[in-house]
């Protein structure tokens, strides 16, 4: 039997920039600006957003997407939260959702956000590849203000395999069913840089058992995703069999979906993503379930 066919993971400015100028019929584009920064950076993503973005972007905000009751930072949002939200981005069943972000690396946070929208149903959705910066870089139009989307219907139903708990984790330590990479920097995944705020009172580390491979290591300096090839050796390097069952993680919920995203254009559309991710983990697992090179966790 064939192998199913991935919808195209990764779509590039000037395809955008050709769509936009001739959109094709039966199947309407929705740009999302996914931007979103850890507080250190002073960065604000919606700001940024309304002082320029790609003409027709709407702005998704991963924070105001999500579970609002849970302890932990954007977590997956509800069914009818996520279809509320889409719905109102502009997105229906047949649009063709393209997906960026207006981070220094290219891409950083709206893997996230194509994760999401494959979570909840809709496979129709790609990432620009090399993202705002590489919009830039081609000199390509820029808009600024705030969007008006036109509201569309959205329907989403949430696939379960896509996501795993702290329980799953926990029980994986002894069953060793998956493999678990984490996407955070080397130092914070040894413990020996710290956690970024808003992770106040977590120290670094990482859960037992897992493979460290940097977000960053799946994109070249320019910002543009590594070839299937280049991230296939990458996963070999790390010893990471991409036969068996994957899982990714990072510190909370976000860079981890680079993981998947590398895996998919490998031909493996099946990683899951622990969304809890480090924090929880830390906030929840036992002094020795918390491996690190620093001070780990006593209590």
């Amino acid at each position: 039997m064939a192998p199913p066919q991935l919808f195209r993971a990764f779509v590039s400015a000037q395809w955008v920039a050709e769509a936009l100028r001739a959109p094709r019929a039966g199947q309407p584009l929705q740009l999302l600006d996914a931007s979103w920064y850890l507080p250190k950076l002073g960065r604000d993503a919606r700001h940024e957003f309304e002082e320029r973005h790609i003409p027709g972007a709407a702005f998704f905000d991963i924070d105001q997407c999500s579970d609002r009751t849970s302890p932990y930072d954007h977590m997956l949002p509800g069914t009818e939260h996520f279809a509320e939200y889409a719905g109102r981005l502009g997105v229906g069943a047949t649009t063709h959702v393209v997906i960026y972000d207006a981070s220094d690396q290219g891409l950083y946070s709206a893997p996230r956000v194509w994760w999401m929208f494959r979570a909840f149903g809709h496979s129709a959705v790609s990432l620009l590849d090399g993202g705002l910066r590489q919009w830039l870089r081609q000199g390509l139009p820029l808009s600024s203000g705030k969007s008006h989307p036109a509201p569309a219907e959205f329907r989403a139903k949430l696939d379960p395999t896509f996501v795993k708990t702290y329980e799953d984790i926990k029980e994986n330590l002894e069953s060793r069913r998956f493999q678990v990479v984490d996407a955070r920097a080397a130092g914070r995944f040894r413990g020996i840089d710290p956690e970024p705020p808003p992770a106040a009172g977590i120290e670094p580390g990482h859960i037992p058992g897992t493979i460290n491979i940097p977000f960053t290591d799946f994109l070249t300096e320019e910002g543009l995703e590594k070839s299937p090839e280049e991230i296939r050796r990458l996963f070999q390097e790390k010893k990471v069999d991409l036969s068996q069952p994957l899982v990714a993680t990072c510190g909370s919920g976000v860079t981890a979906c680079h993981v998947a995203l590398g895996a998919y254009l490998c031909g493996k559309p099946d990683v899951p993503i622990y969304d809890g991710s480090w924090v929880e983990w830390y906030m929840r697992a036992q002094p020795e379930e918390v491996i690190s090179e620093g001070r780990g966790k006593t209590h």
